[in-house]
């Protein structure tokens, strides 16, 4: 009788350990990491006294997004005031560009275009020096947006 009861509780135990491991391998292999990164192509493409027309790529270099808003900052007092291609905002400085309906769904590699009219002090129109896309840094590469 004891050797059963031994038996018995040697095989819970063993039970109990294979579940434990199964399911810490399970958590495992289903925890996954998206990856995030943009690339941004920002050109003047005329200029003429008190304006401008600026025309931005997005390139989406991560996991497909659907939906996105492209932020930057000006640092000599340009003001955005017409653009296509995205809904333009500006609140001092700071610049966000959404998409539109038809350019909402950015696959991997994918890029959407947009310009603008801006206006500028015609003494200094300096391109942004960072841009983000859906609050992440667009750097020309890719990070994972959850921890390993």
């Amino acid at each position: 009788m004891r050797t059963g009861r031994r038996r018995m509780t040697l095989i819970a135990t063993t039970a109990a350990a294979t579940a434990t491991l199964v399911t810490a391998g399970l958590l495992t292999s289903v925890s996954a990491q998206a990856a995030a990164g943009c690339q941004v192509a920002y050109s003047v493409a005329s200029q003429w006294p008190g304006g401008f027309t600026g025309n931005v790529t997005v390139t989406n270099l991560g996991d497909p997004v659907s939906g996105w808003t492209l932020r930057w900052s000006y640092g000599a007092g340009q003001q955005v005031s017409q653009a296509w291609g995205a809904t333009v905002t500006q609140s001092g400085s700071q610049v966000s560009a959404t998409n539109v309906d038809y350019n909402g769904n950015l696959a991997t590699n994918a890029s959407a275009t947009f310009g603008f009219n801006a206006s500028w002090n015609n003494s200094s129109n300096p391109a942004p020096s960072s841009f983000s896309l859906n609050n992440v840094a667009c750097t020309g590469s890719t990070t994972p947006t959850t921890p390993p």
